[in-house]
Protein backbone atom coordinates (compact mmCIF):
# COMPACT_ATOMS: atom_id res chain seq x y z
CA UNK A 1 0.00 0.00 0.00
CA UNK A 2 1.34 3.44 -0.91
CA UNK A 3 0.99 6.55 1.25
CA UNK A 4 -1.44 6.85 4.13
CA UNK A 5 -3.82 4.23 2.80
CA UNK A 6 -6.77 2.96 4.78
CA UNK A 7 -7.19 -0.80 4.79
CA UNK A 8 -10.55 -2.51 4.22
CA UNK A 9 -10.63 -3.39 7.92
CA UNK A 10 -10.64 0.31 8.83
CA UNK A 11 -14.06 1.36 10.17
CA UNK A 12 -16.16 3.53 7.88
CA UNK A 13 -15.09 7.13 8.22
CA UNK A 14 -17.72 9.53 9.53
CA UNK A 15 -18.41 12.81 7.69
CA UNK A 16 -16.42 14.65 10.37
CA UNK A 17 -13.46 12.29 9.99
CA UNK A 18 -13.57 12.66 6.21
CA UNK A 19 -13.61 16.46 6.52
CA UNK A 20 -10.63 16.33 8.89
CA UNK A 21 -8.80 14.01 6.51
CA UNK A 22 -9.22 16.40 3.60
CA UNK A 23 -8.40 19.45 5.70
CA UNK A 24 -5.09 17.91 6.76
CA UNK A 25 -4.19 16.65 3.30
CA UNK A 26 -1.22 18.46 1.74
CA UNK A 27 -0.56 18.90 -1.96
CA UNK A 28 1.50 16.08 -3.43
CA UNK A 29 3.77 17.83 -5.92
CA UNK A 30 4.69 14.51 -7.54
CA UNK A 31 1.16 14.38 -8.96
CA UNK A 32 1.10 17.87 -10.48
CA UNK A 33 3.26 16.90 -13.50
CA UNK A 34 4.48 20.46 -13.84
CA UNK A 35 7.37 19.25 -15.98
CA UNK A 36 5.02 17.87 -18.65
CA UNK A 37 5.13 19.95 -21.83
CA UNK A 38 2.21 20.34 -24.28
CA UNK A 39 4.00 17.88 -26.56
CA UNK A 40 3.90 15.38 -23.68
CA UNK A 41 0.28 15.90 -22.67
CA UNK A 42 -0.78 15.93 -26.34
CA UNK A 43 1.30 12.94 -27.42
CA UNK A 44 0.02 10.20 -29.73
CA UNK A 45 -3.66 10.79 -30.45
CA UNK A 46 -4.42 12.98 -27.43
CA UNK A 47 -4.57 16.16 -29.53
CA UNK A 48 -7.05 14.89 -32.09
CA UNK A 49 -9.91 17.02 -30.79
CA UNK A 50 -10.35 19.92 -28.36
CA UNK A 51 -12.20 18.94 -25.19
CA UNK A 52 -12.71 20.91 -21.96
CA UNK A 53 -11.41 19.73 -18.59
CA UNK A 54 -9.67 16.65 -19.92
CA UNK A 55 -7.06 15.17 -17.66
CA UNK A 56 -3.55 14.47 -18.86
CA UNK A 57 -2.26 11.01 -19.84
CA UNK A 58 0.62 11.29 -17.37
CA UNK A 59 -1.86 11.15 -14.47
CA UNK A 60 -3.56 8.05 -15.89
CA UNK A 61 -0.25 6.34 -16.61
CA UNK A 62 0.95 6.98 -13.05
CA UNK A 63 -2.21 5.35 -11.66
CA UNK A 64 -1.66 2.42 -14.02
CA UNK A 65 1.92 2.06 -12.81
CA UNK A 66 0.77 1.91 -9.19
CA UNK A 67 -2.46 -0.07 -9.42
CA UNK A 68 -2.56 -2.31 -12.51
CA UNK A 69 -1.59 -5.83 -11.39
CA UNK A 70 -0.48 -7.25 -14.75
CA UNK A 71 -0.64 -6.51 -18.45
CA UNK A 72 -3.46 -9.04 -18.63
CA UNK A 73 -5.89 -6.58 -17.07
CA UNK A 74 -9.15 -4.71 -17.62
CA UNK A 75 -9.49 -0.93 -17.18
CA UNK A 76 -12.82 0.89 -17.12
CA UNK A 77 -13.85 4.55 -17.43
CA UNK A 78 -17.57 5.29 -16.95
CA UNK A 79 -17.08 8.94 -18.01
CA UNK A 80 -14.58 8.37 -20.81
CA UNK A 81 -14.98 11.84 -22.37
CA UNK A 82 -12.35 12.24 -25.06
CA UNK A 83 -10.72 8.95 -24.08
CA UNK A 84 -7.55 9.65 -22.08
CA UNK A 85 -7.95 6.54 -19.92
CA UNK A 86 -9.08 4.39 -22.86
CA UNK A 87 -6.18 5.43 -25.10
CA UNK A 88 -3.67 4.86 -22.29
CA UNK A 89 -5.08 1.38 -21.69
CA UNK A 90 -4.91 0.43 -25.37
CA UNK A 91 -1.33 1.72 -25.53
CA UNK A 92 -0.44 -0.86 -22.85
CA UNK A 93 -2.37 -3.70 -24.42
CA UNK A 94 -5.00 -4.07 -21.70
CA UNK A 95 -8.78 -4.30 -22.13
CA UNK A 96 -10.42 -0.87 -22.11
CA UNK A 97 -14.14 -0.50 -21.46
CA UNK A 98 -16.27 2.52 -20.80
CA UNK A 99 -19.20 4.72 -21.65
CA UNK A 100 -20.15 8.27 -22.44
CA UNK A 101 -23.62 9.61 -23.09
CA UNK A 102 -22.09 12.28 -25.35
CA UNK A 103 -22.12 10.95 -28.91
CA UNK A 104 -19.28 13.23 -29.94
CA UNK A 105 -17.17 12.01 -27.02
CA UNK A 106 -17.79 8.41 -28.05
CA UNK A 107 -16.69 9.14 -31.62
CA UNK A 108 -13.56 10.96 -30.44
CA UNK A 109 -12.60 8.16 -28.04
CA UNK A 110 -13.17 5.43 -30.60
CA UNK A 111 -10.97 7.17 -33.16
CA UNK A 112 -8.25 8.14 -30.69
CA UNK A 113 -8.05 4.54 -29.44
CA UNK A 114 -7.96 2.97 -32.93
CA UNK A 115 -4.44 2.69 -34.39
CA UNK A 116 -4.51 2.71 -38.19
CA UNK A 117 -1.75 1.42 -40.45
CA UNK A 118 0.17 4.64 -41.27
CA UNK A 119 0.66 3.86 -44.96
CA UNK A 120 -3.02 3.07 -45.44
CA UNK A 121 -4.05 6.24 -43.63
CA UNK A 122 -1.67 8.39 -45.62
CA UNK A 123 -3.13 7.19 -48.90
CA UNK A 124 -6.67 7.82 -47.67
CA UNK A 125 -5.86 11.36 -46.51
CA UNK A 126 -4.25 12.17 -49.85
CA UNK A 127 -7.29 10.81 -51.65
CA UNK A 128 -9.73 12.90 -49.60
CA UNK A 129 -7.75 16.11 -50.10
CA UNK A 130 -7.46 15.43 -53.83
CA UNK A 131 -11.23 14.94 -54.10
CA UNK A 132 -11.85 18.20 -52.26
CA UNK A 133 -9.39 20.05 -54.47
CA UNK A 134 -11.22 18.76 -57.54
CA UNK A 135 -14.33 20.48 -56.17
CA UNK A 136 -17.06 18.56 -58.02
CA UNK A 137 -18.95 17.54 -54.88
CA UNK A 138 -22.53 18.24 -53.92
CA UNK A 139 -22.72 19.60 -50.33
CA UNK A 140 -24.26 17.41 -47.60
CA UNK A 141 -26.02 19.78 -45.18
CA UNK A 142 -28.36 18.22 -42.57
CA UNK A 143 -31.73 19.81 -43.51
CA UNK A 144 -33.34 19.52 -40.07
CA UNK A 145 -30.53 21.60 -38.52
CA UNK A 146 -30.11 24.17 -41.29
CA UNK A 147 -31.36 27.05 -39.14
CA UNK A 148 -28.83 26.30 -36.39
CA UNK A 149 -26.08 25.89 -38.97
CA UNK A 150 -26.86 29.26 -40.54
CA UNK A 151 -26.85 30.81 -37.05
CA UNK A 152 -23.20 29.80 -36.61
CA UNK A 153 -21.74 29.67 -40.12
CA UNK A 154 -21.50 31.95 -43.14
CA UNK A 155 -23.01 30.74 -46.41
CA UNK A 156 -19.53 30.25 -47.84
CA UNK A 157 -18.35 28.17 -44.86
CA UNK A 158 -21.60 26.19 -44.85
CA UNK A 159 -21.18 25.27 -48.50
CA UNK A 160 -17.53 24.26 -48.09
CA UNK A 161 -18.19 22.25 -44.93
CA UNK A 162 -21.08 20.53 -46.70
CA UNK A 163 -18.74 19.44 -49.48
CA UNK A 164 -16.21 18.13 -46.97
CA UNK A 165 -18.91 16.18 -45.17
CA UNK A 166 -20.17 14.67 -48.44
CA UNK A 167 -16.64 13.57 -49.37
CA UNK A 168 -16.18 11.98 -45.95
CA UNK A 169 -19.51 10.15 -46.18
CA UNK A 170 -18.36 8.54 -49.43
CA UNK A 171 -15.43 6.82 -47.67
CA UNK A 172 -16.23 3.11 -47.33
CA UNK A 173 -13.67 2.16 -44.67
CA UNK A 174 -15.49 2.88 -41.36
CA UNK A 175 -12.29 3.46 -39.36
CA UNK A 176 -11.05 5.97 -41.93
CA UNK A 177 -14.46 7.62 -42.20
CA UNK A 178 -14.63 8.09 -38.43
CA UNK A 179 -11.07 9.45 -38.42
CA UNK A 180 -12.13 12.05 -40.99
CA UNK A 181 -15.29 12.90 -39.02
CA UNK A 182 -13.24 13.67 -35.91
CA UNK A 183 -11.05 16.01 -37.95
CA UNK A 184 -14.20 17.60 -39.39
CA UNK A 185 -15.72 18.01 -35.91
CA UNK A 186 -12.54 19.57 -34.55
CA UNK A 187 -12.40 22.37 -37.15
CA UNK A 188 -16.05 23.43 -36.81
CA UNK A 189 -15.49 25.92 -34.00
CA UNK A 190 -12.62 27.61 -35.82
CA UNK A 191 -14.66 27.83 -39.03
CA UNK A 192 -17.72 29.30 -37.28
CA UNK A 193 -18.44 32.61 -35.53
CA UNK A 194 -18.40 30.86 -32.13
CA UNK A 195 -16.43 33.11 -29.79
CA UNK A 196 -12.98 31.54 -29.74
CA UNK A 197 -11.94 30.38 -26.28
CA UNK A 198 -15.49 30.43 -24.93
CA UNK A 199 -17.00 27.34 -23.30
CA UNK A 200 -20.45 28.86 -23.73
CA UNK A 201 -22.35 29.12 -27.04
CA UNK A 202 -21.59 32.78 -27.75
CA UNK A 203 -21.36 34.40 -31.18
CA UNK A 204 -18.57 36.75 -32.24
CA UNK A 205 -19.94 38.59 -35.27
CA UNK A 206 -16.55 40.21 -35.93
CA UNK A 207 -14.68 36.90 -36.05
CA UNK A 208 -13.19 36.02 -39.46
CA UNK A 209 -13.86 32.26 -39.89
CA UNK A 210 -10.99 30.10 -41.10
CA UNK A 211 -11.41 28.53 -44.53
CA UNK A 212 -12.64 24.95 -43.81
CA UNK A 213 -10.51 23.09 -46.35
CA UNK A 214 -7.34 24.82 -45.13
CA UNK A 215 -8.19 24.01 -41.52
CA UNK A 216 -9.00 20.40 -42.39
CA UNK A 217 -5.76 19.89 -44.31
CA UNK A 218 -3.63 21.15 -41.42
CA UNK A 219 -5.45 19.12 -38.80
CA UNK A 220 -5.47 15.91 -40.81
CA UNK A 221 -1.69 16.10 -41.15
CA UNK A 222 -1.37 16.66 -37.39
CA UNK A 223 -3.63 13.68 -36.70
CA UNK A 224 -1.65 11.62 -39.20
CA UNK A 225 1.55 12.19 -37.23
CA UNK A 226 -0.19 11.35 -33.96
CA UNK A 227 -1.59 8.12 -35.37
CA UNK A 228 1.86 7.00 -36.54
CA UNK A 229 3.25 7.54 -33.03
CA UNK A 230 0.33 5.71 -31.42
CA UNK A 231 0.49 2.82 -33.89
CA UNK A 232 4.14 2.29 -32.96
CA UNK A 233 3.45 1.92 -29.20
CA UNK A 234 0.31 -0.26 -29.30
CA UNK A 235 1.23 -3.97 -29.02
CA UNK A 236 0.74 -5.90 -32.26
CA UNK A 237 -1.66 -8.37 -30.65
CA UNK A 238 -3.88 -5.46 -29.57
CA UNK A 239 -3.87 -3.86 -33.01
CA UNK A 240 -4.74 -7.18 -34.62
CA UNK A 241 -7.61 -7.97 -32.23
CA UNK A 242 -8.78 -4.47 -31.37
CA UNK A 243 -12.44 -5.42 -30.89
CA UNK A 244 -11.47 -7.72 -28.03
CA UNK A 245 -9.61 -4.88 -26.29
CA UNK A 246 -11.70 -1.80 -27.11
CA UNK A 247 -15.10 -2.30 -25.46
CA UNK A 248 -16.73 1.13 -25.37
CA UNK A 249 -20.26 2.30 -26.05
CA UNK A 250 -22.57 5.30 -26.03
CA UNK A 251 -24.35 4.98 -22.74
CA UNK A 252 -25.13 6.01 -19.19
CA UNK A 253 -22.24 5.83 -16.71
CA UNK A 254 -24.59 4.10 -14.28
CA UNK A 255 -24.83 1.05 -16.56
CA UNK A 256 -21.55 -0.54 -17.64
CA UNK A 257 -21.38 -3.54 -19.96
CA UNK A 258 -18.62 -5.22 -17.92
CA UNK A 259 -19.64 -8.36 -16.05
CA UNK A 260 -19.59 -8.62 -12.26
CA UNK A 261 -16.10 -8.56 -10.69
CA UNK A 262 -14.16 -8.48 -13.98
CA UNK A 263 -12.47 -5.05 -13.88
CA UNK A 264 -9.08 -4.46 -12.26
CA UNK A 265 -9.02 -0.66 -12.20
CA UNK A 266 -11.37 2.27 -12.83
CA UNK A 267 -9.84 5.66 -13.67
CA UNK A 268 -12.24 8.47 -14.45
CA UNK A 269 -12.59 12.23 -14.42
CA UNK A 270 -16.26 12.67 -13.62
CA UNK A 271 -18.33 15.70 -14.62
CA UNK A 272 -18.43 18.63 -12.23
CA UNK A 273 -21.86 19.67 -11.03
CA UNK A 274 -23.34 22.40 -13.30
CA UNK A 275 -19.91 23.33 -14.66
CA UNK A 276 -20.21 22.46 -18.32
CA UNK A 277 -23.21 21.89 -20.51
CA UNK A 278 -21.49 19.40 -22.78
CA UNK A 279 -24.49 19.17 -25.10
CA UNK A 280 -24.27 22.92 -25.67
CA UNK A 281 -20.49 22.94 -25.86
CA UNK A 282 -20.47 20.35 -28.65
CA UNK A 283 -23.62 21.50 -30.42
CA UNK A 284 -21.78 22.43 -33.65
CA UNK A 285 -20.65 18.83 -34.04
CA UNK A 286 -24.04 17.51 -32.93
CA UNK A 287 -25.96 19.46 -35.58
CA UNK A 288 -23.52 18.83 -38.43
CA UNK A 289 -23.22 15.10 -37.71
CA UNK A 290 -26.96 14.88 -36.95
CA UNK A 291 -26.46 13.19 -33.58
CA UNK A 292 -29.63 14.51 -31.91
CA UNK A 293 -33.11 15.36 -33.15
CA UNK A 294 -33.93 17.43 -30.09
CA UNK A 295 -31.10 19.30 -28.36
CA UNK A 296 -33.22 20.00 -25.28
CA UNK A 297 -33.99 16.31 -24.74
CA UNK A 298 -30.35 15.44 -25.44
CA UNK A 299 -29.17 17.83 -22.70
CA UNK A 300 -31.19 15.98 -20.06
CA UNK A 301 -29.20 12.77 -20.60
CA UNK A 302 -26.04 14.28 -19.09
CA UNK A 303 -25.00 13.87 -15.44
CA UNK A 304 -24.06 17.24 -13.94
CA UNK A 305 -26.30 19.24 -16.26
CA UNK A 306 -28.54 22.05 -15.03
CA UNK A 307 -31.36 20.46 -17.01
CA UNK A 308 -31.73 17.59 -14.54
CA UNK A 309 -33.39 17.32 -11.14
CA UNK A 310 -33.82 14.40 -8.77
CA UNK A 311 -37.02 12.34 -8.51
CA UNK A 312 -37.28 12.82 -4.73
CA UNK A 313 -34.38 10.40 -4.19
CA UNK A 314 -31.90 11.68 -1.60
CA UNK A 315 -28.11 11.18 -1.60
CA UNK A 316 -26.96 8.47 0.81
CA UNK A 317 -23.96 10.59 1.75
CA UNK A 318 -24.55 12.90 4.71
CA UNK A 319 -21.89 15.25 3.32
CA UNK A 320 -23.81 15.50 0.05
CA UNK A 321 -27.09 16.07 1.87
CA UNK A 322 -25.54 18.86 3.92
CA UNK A 323 -24.32 20.56 0.74
CA UNK A 324 -27.81 20.34 -0.78
CA UNK A 325 -29.34 21.78 2.39
CA UNK A 326 -26.99 24.76 2.37
CA UNK A 327 -27.68 25.38 -1.30
CA UNK A 328 -31.45 25.22 -0.73
CA UNK A 329 -31.16 28.27 1.51
CA UNK A 330 -29.70 30.20 -1.43
CA UNK A 331 -31.37 28.70 -4.52
CA UNK A 332 -34.02 25.99 -4.53
CA UNK A 333 -33.47 25.36 -8.25
CA UNK A 334 -29.72 24.92 -7.94
CA UNK A 335 -30.19 22.76 -4.84
CA UNK A 336 -32.28 20.35 -6.92
CA UNK A 337 -29.55 20.26 -9.58
CA UNK A 338 -26.83 19.57 -7.01
CA UNK A 339 -28.98 16.89 -5.38
CA UNK A 340 -29.59 15.17 -8.71
CA UNK A 341 -25.87 15.19 -9.37
CA UNK A 342 -24.97 13.46 -6.09
CA UNK A 343 -27.78 10.92 -6.48
CA UNK A 344 -26.55 10.07 -10.00
CA UNK A 345 -22.94 9.79 -8.83
CA UNK A 346 -23.94 7.43 -6.00
CA UNK A 347 -25.43 5.13 -8.62
CA UNK A 348 -22.21 5.33 -10.63
CA UNK A 349 -20.22 4.31 -7.55
CA UNK A 350 -22.59 1.40 -6.94
CA UNK A 351 -21.95 0.26 -10.50
CA UNK A 352 -18.19 0.64 -10.02
CA UNK A 353 -18.39 -1.68 -7.03
CA UNK A 354 -20.33 -4.25 -9.03
CA UNK A 355 -17.82 -4.52 -11.88
CA UNK A 356 -14.56 -4.35 -9.88
CA UNK A 357 -12.72 -7.45 -8.76
CA UNK A 358 -12.13 -7.89 -5.02
CA UNK A 359 -9.08 -5.77 -4.23
CA UNK A 360 -9.65 -3.62 -7.32
CA UNK A 361 -9.65 0.15 -7.10
CA UNK A 362 -11.68 2.99 -8.49
CA UNK A 363 -9.90 6.33 -8.92
CA UNK A 364 -12.15 9.37 -9.37
CA UNK A 365 -10.57 12.73 -10.25
CA UNK A 366 -12.67 15.62 -8.93
CA UNK A 367 -12.31 19.14 -7.60
CA UNK A 368 -14.22 21.31 -5.13
CA UNK A 369 -15.74 24.67 -5.94
CA UNK A 370 -18.27 27.26 -4.88
CA UNK A 371 -21.71 27.99 -6.30
CA UNK A 372 -23.49 31.15 -5.17
CA UNK A 373 -21.18 31.32 -2.15
CA UNK A 374 -21.85 27.72 -1.07
CA UNK A 375 -18.86 25.36 -0.81
CA UNK A 376 -19.50 22.37 -3.10
CA UNK A 377 -17.24 19.76 -1.53
CA UNK A 378 -17.40 17.25 -4.37
CA UNK A 379 -14.30 15.32 -3.25
CA UNK A 380 -15.48 14.89 0.33
CA UNK A 381 -18.93 13.84 -0.87
CA UNK A 382 -17.33 11.35 -3.29
CA UNK A 383 -15.23 9.85 -0.47
CA UNK A 384 -18.34 9.44 1.68
CA UNK A 385 -20.42 8.08 -1.20
CA UNK A 386 -17.79 5.49 -2.14
CA UNK A 387 -18.07 4.08 1.38
CA UNK A 388 -21.85 3.86 0.99
CA UNK A 389 -21.26 1.84 -2.18
CA UNK A 390 -19.19 -0.67 -0.18
CA UNK A 391 -15.66 0.61 -0.83
CA UNK A 392 -12.97 1.20 1.75
CA UNK A 393 -11.56 4.70 1.41
CA UNK A 394 -8.11 3.68 0.25
CA UNK A 395 -6.25 6.86 -0.61
CA UNK A 396 -6.69 10.57 -1.28
CA UNK A 397 -4.27 12.46 -3.50
CA UNK A 398 -4.34 16.27 -3.57
CA UNK A 399 -2.81 17.82 -6.67
CA UNK A 400 -2.43 21.14 -8.40
CA UNK A 401 -3.84 21.32 -11.93
CA UNK A 402 -1.47 23.51 -13.96
CA UNK A 403 -2.11 21.56 -17.18
CA UNK A 404 -5.85 21.00 -17.00
CA UNK A 405 -7.93 23.07 -19.40
CA UNK A 406 -10.40 24.74 -17.05
CA UNK A 407 -11.80 28.23 -16.67
CA UNK A 408 -10.13 29.29 -13.46
CA UNK A 409 -12.61 31.75 -11.94
CA UNK A 410 -16.25 31.94 -10.88
CA UNK A 411 -18.28 34.97 -9.95
CA UNK A 412 -19.27 34.45 -6.29
CA UNK A 413 -22.77 35.84 -6.70
CA UNK A 414 -23.86 34.08 -9.87
CA UNK A 415 -21.70 30.97 -9.66
CA UNK A 416 -20.95 31.28 -13.36
CA UNK A 417 -17.51 31.09 -14.89
CA UNK A 418 -16.02 34.49 -15.75
CA UNK A 419 -12.78 35.90 -17.08
CA UNK A 420 -9.93 36.11 -14.61
CA UNK A 421 -10.02 39.92 -14.51
CA UNK A 422 -13.73 40.02 -13.62
CA UNK A 423 -14.13 37.10 -11.19
CA UNK A 424 -13.39 36.90 -7.50
CA UNK A 425 -13.26 33.18 -6.64
CA UNK A 426 -11.07 30.32 -7.78
CA UNK A 427 -13.09 27.63 -9.62
CA UNK A 428 -10.82 24.58 -9.29
CA UNK A 429 -7.41 25.71 -7.97
CA UNK A 430 -6.60 22.12 -6.97
CA UNK A 431 -8.24 18.75 -7.41
CA UNK A 432 -8.28 15.37 -5.71
CA UNK A 433 -7.98 11.78 -6.77
CA UNK A 434 -10.33 9.88 -4.47
CA UNK A 435 -9.53 6.17 -4.49
CA UNK A 436 -11.79 3.42 -3.19
CA UNK A 437 -10.78 -0.22 -2.75
CA UNK A 438 -13.19 -3.14 -3.03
Amino acid sequence: MIGNALTRQTPIKSPLEISDLFRAKEIDTDWSFIQAKPSDTGKWTHDYHRYPAKFIPQLVERLFDEYLPTRDAHVNDPFMGCGTTIVSAISRGVIASGTDVNRIAFLITKVKATPIDPDHLGKKINGLLAALKDGHIEPAIPPKHIHRIKYWFSDESTDELGKILRAIQQERDPAIRDFFLVAFSHILKTCSIWLQGSTKPTRDLSKPPVKPIDALRRHLRKMQRGNAEFYAVVPARTREHLKAYLQIKIGDARHQSARNATVDLIVSSSPYVTSYEYADLHQLSTIWLDFADDLTAYRKEFIGTSYKSSDNTKPRSQIARDIVEKMSQVSAKMAREVEAYFVDMQQVFDESYRILKPGGRCCYVIGNTQLKGVDILNAEAFADSLQHAGFALDRIIKREIPSKILPQKRDKKTGRFASNKDADAEAYPIEYIVIGRK
